[in-house]
């Protein structure tokens, strides 16, 4: 089936490669949701010399107005007007007739559709149709005219100011062959922009909200990372280490390849410092690395790095990437698509994600977070990558809270400060791995202007589940 762009990777990606031909698409959502835009956007997207767009407004904006607030956008060209994308008032052609000019203008739609064979028409708005034509003869009118402009192949896209409740009972949904639904809605101290396909005929669709922006090349949608499962790949018989001999030796000589491990702990013991470990040896092998990060920029990663002896200052792009996502910004979707957009790009071999701590926080539906991270490292290992997570716990030592999200890990190594005759010390407690021989014990570690490094496993404590370590006799 020939299908229509919309001018957006992310939102045909949702729509299963675009809008069907000959279909009726009603794009609903409050006041400022983002419709106009997303309609004009798929306007400029599509429209050719043959082909034209026609665009009728009903009782909305005056189209200089309408041109004033697309000129900042990079899919608008004004030279395009007239020659390619058309405005016109649909509100002149129904005049003060009522339902009998509604039949005129529709009557006139077809007429142009059949004779200049456009590529996509919008009316916008169509529910202030509602405010002339008596329900039962709006839908059958509708349904004329979409039928008929199907003909033509055509795109027919009805704009309006819909709430949720009227998707389910206007009569013109029963008749549309797409709805896609937009919402603007609060969340914490930002608001949240999301899209979802409530109907599309003869479409695999993906299912669930998908969150978009509204930014100078239009609107960008994020599909929900759910919604499209990584395909499933045999475990490799391989390790990545991170270049510590000691804690490589605890825990069978690295990481399994593609598995996800979860560094946890207190602030300040090391877990940044650690998984930027395991990317400098995976850069000393010449291997493509992702750093995703929420609290620290690219220039401040570097700068800690270098702290610790690793000038990635010169290192290429094309080897380390760095994408920093501001906290108050962060949406899980955004995220999904910047580490997909990464693995297409390249052979990406390690990924760290810091910290668990932000993505929980974004998580606007939290039960969403559990099947998230284990999707979004399972893309990961699809690519041939492996990922580690960091996560922050509150207390100082006892006990690990992972908040009921161990499962999705293959490994958790727990970082954590003891004291040991009044002196705080640091340790690593491998929790889980999952079908590997590994330490059991504690084993030591320290950081110094070198960076990190580990020692020795600590003998004869007991107590080590809680901060403070006893001797063995009890002392």
């Amino acid at each position: 089936m020939e299908r229509l762009a919309t001018g957006d990777e992310g939102l045909d990606q949702v729509l299963g490669g675009g809008l069907p031909a000959g279909s009726l698409i009603i794009v609903a959502g409050p006041p400022g949701s983002g419709k106009t835009i997303l309609a004009q956007q798929i306007c400029f997207a599509n429209a050719t010399a043959e082909r034209r767009a026609v665009y009728y407004t009903t009782w909305s904006e005056p189209h200089d107005k309408m041109v004033r607030h697309l000129e900042p956008f990079g899919f608008f060209d004004v030279a395009a007007l007239g020659e390619r994308v058309d405005f016109l008032h649909l509100a002149e052609q129904i005049g003060d007739d009522g339902a009998d000019g509604f039949a005129a203008a529709a009557g006139e739609i077809l007429r142009l559709s059949f004779e200049t064979r456009p590529v996509l028409i919008v009316i916008d708005s169509s529910k202030e149709l509602h405010d002339i034509v008596e329900p039962d003869a709006f839908r059958r009118a509708i349904f004329d005219l979409a039928s008929k402009v199907a003909y033509s192949n055509a795109v027919l896209i009805m704009v309006g100011e819909y709430t949720a409740a009227e998707t389910r009972s206007r009569p013109e949904f029963a008749v549309a062959d797409g709805i896609l639904q937009l919402e603007n809605e609060a969340h914490g101290p930002v608001d949240r922009r999301w899209l979802r396909v409530l109907k599309m005929r003869g479409a695999e669709v993906a299912a669930g909200q998908h969150s978009f922006r509204i930014g100078g090349g239009g609107i960008e949608v994020f599909p929900r990372l759910e919604t499209t499962l990584p395909r499933r790949v045999s475990t490799l018989d391989a390790r990545a280490s991170f270049g510590l001999a000691n804690l490589d030796s605890a825990i069978g000589g690295g990481i399994p390849r593609g598995d996800s491990t979860l560094l946890i702990g207190p602030s300040g013991v090391g877990k940044t410092l650690l998984a930027l470990r395991f990317l400098a040896a995976g850069l000393e092998q010449r291997e493509r690395c992702l750093h995703i990060s929420f609290q620290e920029s690219a220039a401040q990663v570097k700068e800690k790095a270098a702290a610790a002896g690793w000038d990635w200052q010169a290192v290429d792009e094309d080897e380390l990437i760095v994408r920093h996502i501001a906290p108050v910004e962060l949406d899980l979707d955004e995220v999904g698509a910047i580490v997909r957009r990464e693995l297409a790009r390249g052979d990406v071999k390690r990924v760290v994600v810091d910290s668990l701590a932000e993505l929980a926080f974004a998580a606007s539906e939290t039960e969403r977070l559990p099947a998230y991270v284990w999707t979004l490292g399972g893309f990961v290992r699809a690519a041939g990558g492996t990922t580690i997570f960091t996560n922050e716990m509150a207390a100082l030592g006892r006990g690990a809270d992972l908040g009921g999200l161990s499962f999705i890990f293959n490994n958790v190594f727990f970082l954590r400060y003891v004291e040991i005759e009044s002196e705080l010390r640091r340790g690593l407690n491998v929790l889980k791995m999952r079908q590997s021989e590994h330490e059991k014990g504690l084993l030591s570690f320290g950081i110094d202007a070198e960076g990190i490094s580990f020692g020795d496993r600590i003998e004869g404590l007991t107590g080590m589940l809680g901060w403070s370590a006893l001797r063995g006799d009890g002392s």
